[in-house]
């Protein structure tokens, strides 16, 4: 079950949020330091890793499943969000170079649909980066944070599923050592932690991170009805996030 996207908005103005975020973007910075030229998209939610590529990118997609509900992003741009059936993408094949998944993979009962639409609109040699929920993290055991909801993944669960839906993993990695709590002490505590914690701990951070290519050959699948999509634009400019619910589809 997705978290709401009003829930997702306040969680990432609160402490605890704003420490994940700057967090998760340095791990994933680490990982991608180089996106100049290329098509990026998030699915999920994506405010939290976008905006540092704003300038750098190609262009940049922050796709919102409908379970979830979409709000209007950047608030000092033009829009980049739009709301979507995460099974059925309204993107061409081929079409994307790098996909980042947060708070989306958790969220799916069943996510093997999802992963290979996205297979579908990457592009040969494109990249899949994956942010879950790590099982044995503290993040996983609290519910008051997005990371606590939803279905949490050890790395050979995560690797498995991928795996059997046409990716080749290249890289694991752990973010989010420092307990959601201890972002009321400050940054410079919050980095301490990590630093040890990575050192010490390194299978326990709050969240794993899979960096996977895409495989030439696609995974067998069952063939399914051709669908028309009808995509809506946003109204502009948005007043706030609008809730799970509001989607409009047309198949024909």
């Amino acid at each position: 079950m997705f978290t709401d996207i009003v829930e997702l908005r306040e969680f990432y103005h609160n402490p605890a949020g704003r420490t994940a975020r700057r967090l998760l973007c340095a791990r994933v910075a680490a990982l991608w330091p180089h996106v100049a030229g290329e098509r990026i998209l998030v699915l999920g939610y994506g405010p939290p890793m976008l905006r540092p590529w704003l300038g750098q990118a190609h262009s940049v997609h922050a796709f919102m499943p409908a379970g979830q509900g979409v709000a209007y992003w950047p608030r000092e741009g033009p829009n980049i969000s739009c709301l979507v059936d995460p099974t059925d993408l309204p993107l061409p094949d081929a079409s994307i170079d790098r996909v980042v998944l947060l708070h989306a993979l958790e969220a799916m009962p069943d996510p093997a649909p999802m992963l290979r639409e996205i297979w579908r609109v990457l592009k040969s040699g494109g990249r899949l980066l994956t942010v879950a929920p790590n099982r044995r993290g503290f993040w996983a055991h609290n519910d008051r944070t997005p990371f606590g909801n939803g279905q949490p993944y050890s790395p050979r669960q995560a690797r498995s599923l991928l795996h059997g839906q046409g990716f080749l993993i290249e890289r694991l990695a752990f973010a989010l050592y420092a307990p959601p709590g201890a972002a009321r002490f400050g940054f410079s505590f919050v980095d301490r932690v990590e630093k040890i914690a990575a050192r010490l701990f390194s299978g326990f951070g709050g969240v794993l991170l899979i960096e996977a290519g895409k495989q030439l050959y696609a995974p067998r699948v069952e063939k399914k009805a051709l669908r028309h999509r009808l995509v809506l634009p946003l109204p502009l400019p948005a007043q706030g996030p609008v809730p799970a619910g509001r989607f409009m589809r047309n198949n024909r």
